[in-house]
């Protein structure tokens, strides 16, 4: 089975940090792609934050907004993601989903359905931790 579970959210001041954490189980990070994802109540899911790790290499992404603010990062051999965030804003609040856009396991490759965007709702989604931020 895999499991996605995130913690370290909370509420800060504006200029504040957090750090999420993403602990996986089910695979490795040996090749896989790991996001963050956030969802504000009536609004889209959107992507945030990801890193993918093929033969040996990693790189990442960031949603423009939150380039320089933002740094995604992974630990092998605690199978965990980490989400760093610095300066924080207000338009920062969310509640923030890790997610598996693929992994391999067990001699097999699995990839989420390209339309599983909706931050939860399918085994590739952890349950969401929600980040506050106050102005």
């Amino acid at each position: 089975h895999v499991y996605l579970v995130e913690s370290g959210g909370g509420s800060v001041q504006a200029g504040g940090s957090l750090r999420l954490s993403c602990k996986v189980s089910g695979f490795t990070f040996a090749t896989s792609v790991i996001e963050w994802w956030r969802k504000v109540p009536g609004n889209e899911c959107e992507l945030v934050s990801k890193i993918s790790t093929f033969d040996g290499e990693t790189t990442t992404y960031y949603k423009d907004s939150v380039k320089g603010r933002f740094t995604i990062s992974q630990d092998s051999a605690e199978n965990t993601v980490w989400l760093e965030m610095n300066s924080l804003k207000p338009e920062d609040t969310a509640t923030y989903y890790c997610a598996a856009e693929g992994y391999c396991a067990g001699g097999k490759c699995y990839q989420r359905a390209p339309n599983d965007k909706n931050c939860g709702g399918s085994n590739y989604w952890g349950q969401g931790t929600q980040v506050t931020v106050a102005s």
